[in-house]
């Protein structure tokens, strides 16, 4: 039902456009119940997931199946399915991995609620089974479905990183990228600050470079920084042993004088005024090398002519550095970023104590182009992922693969805990929440039920996907986990094969996810079902029209 107020249109319709969400991108804010062969998420998910084309008003083309970038990518206008994409998002930065899952399990929560609340249920009841439903459902994962990652040996980990990359680019070369992500994770291992016991993997202590050329296979893990720039002068060293690093985000051009400011000299006077401009980048230049500098980067442009005095000081500079990559090297070496060599007192100074320190800092040639390698970083562990590819496409889609597969990594290495994947836990949760609603003998006992059928959404569409019958295997599914909770405890772990079409032990086969990235899907997909469902009406204000409308003459 929709009315219409002074203030503008009434969407009293709480489902509108919520099956849209995870429909084609053109039908946001369609109406309830318009999914089916349209939803683009969908098809998207699971090891035969497939990939999406989005093209953006100047023509841009981006090729993902990711979740996240493609809602991002999408011009959502329908106010409640932003949500969705705000969801996704958290999920990417908070997991990094199931951004498509968690927003087909939240559309489907809302779907099913919204038919509740049609059939007369209030909404606060629908709220408080979800709520319910959620608490118990986090509960049995961590008593029953968690397992710790000790008794699966380093094996986890390589799992664990092959199920995330089974429905990613990187899924032709498996053992090669579980490797690599494993190895580029551990290596930025540090202690938690206050506990020495608890490890921390910070995963944007990891630089990823993209280079055009070679295989794919061909991309290699540095120990150290790598930088996507080169020497500013040939004349240059291109290696420098016991690296102090000036980390500079001000220009070492020859100094002007402000736009707006008028100075009246004499003739005989210009040629002097000339070259006091030279002269204050030169000695500036002179602090920073007396300092004990070697390696000078700057975020600003270094003039030609300033380029003689570090050549003469046989030491390393380099122009146009990004200012991300320059915070990223001050983290890992010690350093700080130098906005201005001004002190308190008005004076220019350079303190040795904003220089970073490297073992070694090395330019070499990768691909068309030179990289500059910082190795040994004094204060952090740093490490370089130089990516090869095709073209930009592949680069691209390989780079959003990997930070989902790295973050995987970190999360088990963190948690220590993972859970069998391939709708393992989703069917596992639907038949425990099934025997939980029975057992409530209030109105929730309806919510809590919805919640359990609406969890199978993940199993069925991994089947249908993959062209299977998902009728068929999502009842095996849910008949092995009501045995499993009748005592047969070895069939508690039984996912989907989509290889095979059938159902099978998946900690046995190595289908592994992070325990935390699960409850965690969980607790945001019900939250972002529950703050739609909160809302009873969706109020928008026209625009006035402007001054020469016609309207505004008649008197409307």
């Amino acid at each position: 039902p929709q009315s219409h107020n002074g203030l503008g249109d009434v969407v009293s319709d709480r489902g509108a456009g919520w099956d849209a969400a995870v429909g084609a991108g053109h039908s946001f804010g369609a109406r309830d119940g318009d999914d089916g062969d349209r939803n683009i998420l969908k098809s998207s998910l699971g090891p035969v997931g497939l990939d999406k084309m989005l093209v953006d008003e100047i023509g841009e083309v981006t090729i993902t199946n990711d979740g996240a970038t493609i809602l991002k990518k999408l011009e959502v206008e329908h106010p409640a399915a932003k949500v969705l994409v705000e969801l996704a998002e958290l999920q990417d930065s908070e997991v990094g991995d199931g951004t498509t899952s968690v927003v087909i399990a939240a559309a489907e929560l809302l779907k099913r609620g919204n038919e509740q609340v049609k059939n007369g249920i209030h909404p606060t009841t629908v709220m408080s089974g979800y709520r319910l439903a959620l608490k118990e459902a986090v509960k049995y994962v961590k008593s029953t479905l968690m397992v710790a990652t000790d008794q699966l040996g380093d094996e986890a980990l390589a799992s664990a990183a092959k199920t995330s990359m089974a429905s990613k680019i990187l899924n032709s070369h498996p053992e090669f990228w579980s490797a690599l992500a494993v190895k580029a994770v551990k290596s930025v291992k540090t202690k938690a600050p206050g506990d020495d016991k608890k490890a921390r993997y910070p995963v944007s202590a990891i630089h990823v470079l993209k280079a055009h050329g070679k295989s794919s296979t061909e991309s290699e893990l540095v120990d150290g920084f790598a930088l996507n720039t080169a020497r500013a002068a040939q004349g240059m060293p291109s290696v420098v042993t016991k690296a102090k690093i000036a980390l500079l985000d001000f220009p070492l051009q020859r100094h002007r004088v402000q736009t707006g400011v008028t100075v009246e000299v004499g003739v005989q006077d210009v040629e002097g005024v000339r070259q006091r401009e030279m002269d204050i980048t030169k000695e500036r230049i002179e602090k920073i090398l007396a300092a004990g500098a070697n390696v000078v980067l700057t975020t600003k442009g270094i003039d030609d002519a300033c380029l003689k005095y570090f050549v003469e000081a046989g030491a390393i500079a380099a122009r146009r550095v990004k200012k991300e990559d320059l915070t990223r090297l001050a983290r890992a070496t010690g350093g700080s970023v130098v906005v201005t060599l001004a002190d308190v007192e008005g004076n220019e100074t350079v303190d040795p104590a904003t220089l970073g320190d490297a073992e070694l800092v090395v330019e070499e040639r990768v691909g068309d182009g030179e990289m500059l390698y910082v190795r040994g970083c004094a204060s952090a562990k740093a490490t370089t992922i130089v990516l090869r590819g095709a073209n930009e496409f592949h680069l691209d889609e390989i780079d959003r693969a990997l930070h989902d597969v790295l973050m995987v990594v970190k999360r088990v290495l963190e948690s220590a805990a993972v859970v069998a994947g391939g709708g393992a836990v989703e069917a596992a949760l639907s038949v425990f929440l099934d025997d939980f609603a029975h057992s409530l003998g209030s109105r929730e006992q309806l919510a809590v039920a919805d919640f359990a059928d609406a969890l199978l959404v993940i199993p069925r569409t991994l089947a249908v996907n993959a062209a299977k019958d998902a009728i068929d295997l999502v009842a095996k599914l849910r008949a092995s986990h009501a045995a499993a909770r009748k005592g047969a405890d070895s069939l508690k772990h039984t996912g989907l094969d989509l290889d095979a079409g059938a159902v099978r032990d998946n900690l046995k086969a190595g289908v592994l996810e992070p325990a935390i990235s699960k409850i965690k899907s969980l607790r945001f997909a019900t939250e972002a079902a529950i703050t739609i469902l909160r809302i009873d009406d969706s109020i928008i204000i026209n625009p006035k029209p402007p001054p020469d409308d016609p309207r505004r003459r008649r008197g409307r």
